[in-house]
């Protein structure tokens, strides 16, 4: 498999194969490449971001309050098209707590 490291402005290009011994990363410049090739190869994760509609028909910025499996991307990003937040939101506040069971909150990253 082919990527290119995300964890740094160098955007080093990965070569990660599967061998006997384990999961083998090459390309990356610092230990994080490494760390992030094996994490890319078995399980691919990524913090989602998005904007939810308001009961004052405005938008509220939020995220997910960690990483997810990015097999659940699309499904957290339906149930955010499904809702309306009710307005004062602060940054930070909990607008859906452990979506899809991805064990993330949805969290507002701006006030209103």
């Amino acid at each position: 498999m082919n990527t290119i490291c995300i964890m740094c402005p160098m955007g080093c290009p990965l070569t990660i194969t599967e061998t006997e011994s384990g999961i083998k990363v090459e390309g990356n410049t610092c230990k994080r490449g490494e760390i992030y090739g094996k994490q890319e190869y078995t399980c691919p994760q990524r913090v989602v971001t998005s904007l939810v509609a308001t009961d004052d028909g405005r938008v509220v910025s939020v995220k997910t309050s960690g990483l997810v499996d990015k097999d659940k991307i699309f499904d957290i990003l339906k149930v955010l098209k499904g809702i309306t937040v009710k307005t004062p939101v602060a940054t930070g506040d909990c607008i859906i707590a452990n979506v899809c069971d991805s064990g993330a909150d949805i969290v507002a990253t701006s006030s209103l």
